[in-house]
């Protein structure tokens, strides 16, 4: 991933990084190559509040024999298409082929780079003060839930 800025659909000019929020990539899975959109709004709402901003947008699909080829977001049919044109060249062919080999044939995948906006000022803060991020994970709920419900069970 290289940093450039971004265009409108979605997206806002990429600012200097002392003030940028966390900035996080996600690969979902869609299978069989089903985007219901059912989620799309809540994203939207994110992205008009400005708590999250849309840096980076790909789509791709695999196909049942394992090709993978990159969708516009009208190819993945309207509910992605207010994000047509969300791009910063921040998703690369790399990212493209290693997404490709996490899904399973017969899905598709949205690619997205995000800008958690909401953490920018403590981010900022944390900047000012010399502090530097060495590390992050992203837990899966489904492991937190598991861990709950074995340390009520202890109880």
């Amino acid at each position: 991933m290289s940093v450039s800025t971004a265009p409108s659909s979605g997206t806002a000019e990429v600012g200097p990084i002392e003030e940028m929020g966390p900035i996080d990539f996600y690969a979902i899975e869609f299978p069989h190559q089903h985007f219901s959109g059912e989620a799309l709004p809540y994203f939207v709402d994110l992205v008009d509040r400005g708590i999250v901003r849309l840096l980076d947008l790909v789509v791709i699909a695999k196909d049942n024999d394992g090709t993978v080829k990159r969708l516009t977001v009208v190819e993945a049919g309207p509910n992605l298409a207010v994000f047509e044109g969300a791009t910063s060249g921040l998703l690369d062919d790399e990212d493209v082929v290693a997404a490709g080999e996490a899904i399973a044939p017969d899905s598709a995948a949205v690619l997205m780079v995000i800008e958690n906006r909401w953490a920018a000022p403590f981010a900022m803060a944390l900047r000012r003060g010399g502090a530097q991020l060495v590390a992050s994970a992203r837990l899966p709920v489904q492991a937190i839930l598991a861990a709950l419900d074995a340390s009520e069970s202890k109880a």
